[in-house]
């Protein structure tokens, strides 16, 4: 039969999956206000960090669930796993943060893709007035970062967070 543990919020990893949890939803809405409503595409690296983010608050939600119906082990493999995801994001962030500085070269990937509605008859119209979202120059800054610095240390954060949550419910005598 299953058990649910009835005090799960006064347990400090379950709070900290909460907090890592509700950090990676923000984060994820700011990025697609800034695309719905504040008219900054996203170039392809921009949408690539997004999976860590797609996957992971979903994991996230799942890991508290294990934690709060008394498998505190599995959720703490859940955690693990999503800090390895946001680890992984973090090291995307700054491979398309260094692109933008110019340290590096960015992925060939970063161009116009042509509409599903291009024919041969209006291909010159789509070339001319196809927008190109370059992964190698920043939407805009703030603070001196631009959207993939602020990923990467929104990434490590929700790393840090996840890590907490999974170590503390992976060394959890019970």
């Amino acid at each position: 039969m299953l058990q649910v543990n009835r005090m799960p919020a006064r347990d400090a990893s379950y709070r900290a999956g909460c907090v890592t949890l509700l950090a990676a939803l923000a984060g994820i809405v700011i990025a697609l206000g800034f695309e719905h409503f504040g008219g900054v595409s996203p170039c392809p690296l921009c949408l690539q960090q997004r999976y860590a983010y797609y996957a992971g608050i979903p994991a996230l939600a799942v890991g508290l669930m294990l934690v709060a119906t008394g498998r505190p082990k599995i959720g703490g493999l859940v955690f693990a796993a999503v800090a390895l995801a946001f680890l992984a994001n973090a090291g995307v962030g700054i491979y398309h943060a260094g692109a933008e500085w110019k340290y590096w070269p960015g992925p060939d990937t970063c161009s116009a893709l042509p509409s599903e509605r291009v024919s041969a008859k209006n291909l010159l119209q789509e070339l001319q007035t196809a927008r190109v979202v370059r992964c190698d120059e920043a939407a805009g800054r703030f603070a001196g970062l631009s959207f993939a610095g602020w990923n990467v240390v929104l990434s490590i954060a929700l790393c840090v967070g996840a890590l907490q949550a999974g170590f503390a419910n992976l060394l959890r005598k019970s």
